[in-house]
Parts: C-alpha cells; sequence; structure tokens
C-alpha cells in the first residue's frame, strides 16, 4: 500500500502517469472540500486546491533529478509567493497539504498521499467542530467619541469597573477637526453582563455620540 507505483521516476510510463494524476486530482478534490468545512473561502481558493496536486507532481515529474531545472523550479516558486497576498494560518496549511500529495504523486507514492491527507482533513474537521483553542473571554475593542470639552481621564471608571473585568486605555486620538476625542479601549466584559445596558450607560455619559463595540481585528493568523 505504501511501495510507490513508478518503477523509476527518470522513466515515467504513460500508465503510472495517469495513476498518479488521478490520484492528484481526487485528491485534491477532497482537500478543497475540506478546506470549504465551516470556513470562509473563495472559488479562485478552491480552484487552486483542486488543481495544486496535479501541478506539483507534473512538475516534479518533469524535473526527473535535473538540477538545473529543480532551481528554476524555486525561484518560480519563490516568485509567485512574494507577489501574491498574505493568507491565514488555514490557507497555508491546505497549500502545504497540496504541495506535500503533489509531491508524493509524483513520486508514485498513492497510498502515502492518500493518508496524509485523510490525516489532515480529520485533524481539521475535529479541531473546527470542537472549542478547542477558542477563548472563552476575548477581549473586545471599544471606541468611544467625546465632546473635547468633557475630560476624559476617569469619566468612565465607574462603568468600567461595573460591566468589565478588564479594561486598558489603548489610544487617544481627535476626530472632526479636533471637536471630539475618540478613546479606544482593551476590554473584557463581565460574565452574563449585556452588552446593551453596558452601551447605553456609556451614551448617558458621552452625550450620545458615537459608541464602538467588537472583536479586535488583528492580524495574528495571517502568514
Amino acid at each position: 500500500m505504501f511501495d510507490s507505483i513508478i518503477e523509476s521516476v527518470y522513466a515515467t510510463t504513460g500508465k503510472e502517469f495517469l495513476i498518479c494524476t488521478a490520484a492528484s486530482f481526487v485528491l485534491g478534490l477532497l482537500l478543497a472540500l475540506v478546506h470549504m468545512y465551516k470556513n470562509d473561502y473563495s472559488k479562485n481558493m478552491i480552484i487552486l486546491l483542486f488543481c495544486l496536486p496535479f501541478a506539483v507532481q507534473t512538475m516534479l515529474m518533469l524535473v526527473k533529478g535535473s538540477f538545473g531545472t529543480s532551481i528554476a523550479v524555486m525561484g518560480a516558486f519563490s516568485l509567485v509567493r512574494f507577489r501574491s497576498a498574505p493568507g491565514n494560518a488555514r490557507e497555508l496549511l491546505s497549500i502545504i497539504t497540496g504541495v506535500t500529495v503533489g509531491l508524493a504523486t509524483s513520486l508514485g507514492y498513492v497510498g502515502i498521499a492518500a493518508c496524509v491527507l485523510v490525516f489532515i482533513s480529520l485533524i481539521v474537521i475535529v479541531f473546527t467542530s470542537v472549542d478547542f483553542g477558542v477563548k472563552k473571554n476575548c477581549n473586545r475593542t471599544l471606541r468611544i467619541t467625546i465632546p473635547e470639552d468633557l475630560d476624559y481621564e476617569g469619566v468612565f471608571d465607574d462603568i468600567f469597573d461595573k460591566f468589565t473585568s478588564k479594561c486598558e486605555s489603548v489610544k487617544v486620538r481627535t476626530t472632526n477637526m479636533g471637536s471630539l476625542y475618540e478613546l479606544t479601549y482593551s476590554i473584557v466584559l463581565k460574565k452574563d453582563v449585556k452588552e446593551k445596558e453596558f452601551i447605553d450607560a456609556i451614551r448617558c455619559r458621552n452625550g450620545n455620540l458615537t459608541v464602538m463595540c467588537g472583536r479586535p481585528v488583528t492580524p495574528r493568523d495571517e502568514l
């Protein structure tokens, strides 16, 4: 099962190439379906994952141990990487898996390619379906707009003590031609606190100006 179906990588027969190609497309389709599971994705990404194992397999079969061709392929990969927008960790995992599958099928190890993809797919599905690794008390970013005549130092301290278990001032900046201040905080709401009551309490203090509260957008999962 784990033996190579190719007798010699320097002289691949037409039958061996077709078997490896069929395996690459089947495994590429499975990889694309797993990537779609409970994930945000684009059609172009799905097409890439479907074709990636076959593309890598064919490219490596054409190299056939040639040192010069290998250097050229490595240079092409570098150009593609640095001319591409950074993706998140889930996309990177799918791409690396697709390259690994293509490498295995190019050498005729169809069984190993299938096992690798099945194992990684099971891990992705299980970890996506459970709450493992999810923060229970996730930090939130709070932005409060106040008039320039309101002293912002300590003006919301009693509200924060009542509704939050953690509050940290991040930055202060002027807006609207200097007539308003925008205060940014990193907060963690207390358990069972209703967000609407928290925002209403702030609105009563800041003159009913804009209040924004939501999950912080960070690039930590981008690679």
